[in-house]
């Protein structure tokens, strides 16, 4: 499994099976948009967190070139339907098994609506299990005690979490949610894009070395491999 930043939240996974775009917020990202060319994504589904134009902003110009089935609550996935878009809409607690291998739709503290002022439903995060591996996306969240449930019946090889904070949990709560969800590795994400969410990058890395845990905190455009 290949894991691609796009900067911001947005993420571009490859797995045998198929490509995965998560929170595509691309053309407005001053961070990635001289260095992403959405016309080149063409993912097989599309994951969306929640509704916030900082994640869905480029949704529908990649699903029309692409095709591809934009899975996430039902709120959302109706929306989307309606403009005519395939979907698969999935709620908390549900899982469901792809042709790549499974999801599972988990809690998040955060809040959702649209740019146009639709409601989009209560925010999640994913669980993804695909060529052995399982991922968890947080999505924007706080740090919540429902992530404990996770290592219930999860082993995760990655914990992406938000680390920006202002918006959502910061470093110092990602390290204790890397803890309830029994992973210390961590890919951070949701940091840099505008000045509420700047961070110092040094210091986040050695916070978490200092709790015998490893952050990658990665360029626009870099990959880790699982």
């Amino acid at each position: 499994m290949k894991i691609t930043f796009l900067g911001h939240a947005t993420l571009f996974i490859k797995t045998t099976k198929a490509l995965i775009l998560v929170d595509p917020f691309i053309s407005g990202n001053d961070l990635a948009k001289n260095k992403i060319n959405i016309a080149d994504i063409k993912p097989d589904f599309i994951l969306l967190t929640h509704a916030h134009q900082d994640h869905v902003l480029d949704v529908e110009a990649i699903a029309q070139q692409s095709n591809a089935t934009i899975v996430s609550n039902y709120e959302i996935t109706t929306y989307y339907e309606k403009k005519g878009f395939k979907v698969h809409p999935m709620n908390h607690g549900g899982n469901w098994n792809f042709n790549f291998g499974s999801l599972k739709y988990v809690n998040a503290i955060h809040t959702s609506s649209f740019a146009d002022g639709t409601y989009g439903g209560q925010p999640g995060g994913f669980i993804l299990s695909a060529d052995d591996k399982n991922v968890y996306i947080a999505g924007d969240t706080a740090l919540t005690y429902d992530m404990q449930l996770i290592p219930m019946t999860f082993t995760l090889d990655l914990a992406i979490l938000p680390i920006g904070d202002n918006f959502t949990m910061g470093v110092d709560d990602a390290i204790i949610a890397s803890d309830f969800v029994g992973c210390d590795v961590v890919l951070g994400y949701h940091f840099d894009t505008f000045g509420y969410i700047k961070i110092d990058h040094t210091q986040a890395k050695q916070k978490f070395e200092e709790a015998d845990k490893k952050l990658y905190l990665l360029d626009v455009g870099k990959s880790i491999i699982l």
